[in-house]
């Protein structure tokens, strides 16, 4: 069987997939549509335990109400199911998720946003279908269509999205000019220790701090980055500047922070540009 012959039947088993993703999507029987997503409410933060893992979170007791009965419930993740929370103070709202008529089955999330429609699977096995075709193309007619082929969309999408991404860096730069000073402690360094056949052991050693807002709210929050010694940096003393609006957005060096985002600017722009030259030259080597 040629590639025309193995084409029809690529697209057809995805496009089978996708089709029935969008039915799903249209029914509101996706899991995302089947989703219930309240708020909750930090009643109590627990310290994490020096040496645990930073996969279990920092250990919080929530409250939040079931829309469909006005039922108040109490939980805790105590490294339990959900998102990691990694920055957390009395009275923070946080995402609980679960599914419809069974707030037992919760999950929590750091930050409380609209599910979709869960048609991810679906626009990829649309993507796939798209990618097959445009291989194909490509080994027929030659390497020009794949540059513009799969290029050319990326281009667009890009050159699109690229003065909303400008905007959202430089907005978060100058954000940095309002955050606050405050002095801050590592009360624990968390570790997770993995061993893969191909790459050895590599271990991941994450920093928990804790300091108080100028408000009065104690936030206990991992510090992924920033400390020259992480493995030692237990009790350590250290200034950080935090968002006002939201404690949870904090840097230690300012400077740095605002150089790492001037270059995320640097490389949108250079990726759109990119992308966009090599459609071009697909379409003048046709």
């Amino acid at each position: 069987m040629d590639w025309y012959g193995y084409l029809p039947l690529w697209c057809g088993v995805f496009g089978a997939l996708a089709l029935v993703g969008y039915g799903r999507s249209l029914a509101g029987v996706t899991k995302a549509q089947r989703t219930v997503r309240v708020k909750g409410r930090i009643e109590r933060v627990d310290e994490p335990r020096h040496g645990s893992s930073p996969s279990d979170g920092i250990s919080v007791l929530v409250s939040f109400q079931d829309p469909s009965t006005g039922q108040e419930f109490t939980v805790t993740n105590d490294g339990g199911p959900g998102d990691s929370i990694d920055a957390a103070w009395t009275g923070r709202e946080i995402g609980v998720l679960y599914p419809r008529g069974l707030p037992h089955a919760f999950r929590f999330a750091n930050h409380l946003s609209e599910g979709g429609r869960g048609l991810g699977w679906a626009n990829f096995a649309l993507f796939l279908v798209y990618a097959g075709v445009v291989t194909v193309v490509a080994i027929d007619r030659g390497w020009p269509w794949a540059l513009i082929g799969f290029c050319g969309p990326w281009a667009l999408s890009g050159l699109y999205h690229l003065p909303g991404n400008l905007r959202d860096r430089r907005r978060r730069i100058g954000a940095l000019d309002a955050m606050v000073a405050v002095p801050a402690r590592v009360v624990a360094v968390l570790k997770n220790v993995t061993v893969d056949a191909d790459t050895g052991t590599s271990t991941r050693l994450v920093p928990v701090l804790t300091f108080t807002t100028l408000d009065g709210r104690a936030v206990t929050a991992y510090c992924e980055s920033g400390l020259k010694n992480p493995a030692g940096s237990r009790g350590l003393e250290v200034t950080i500047h935090y968002s006002p609006d939201d404690p949870a957005r904090f840097v230690l060096d300012v400077e740095a922070e605002r150089n790492s985002w001037h270059w995320d600017i640097v490389v949108n722009i250079v990726g759109v540009l990119a992308v966009t030259a090599a459609a071009v030259v697909g379409a003048v080597m046709l």
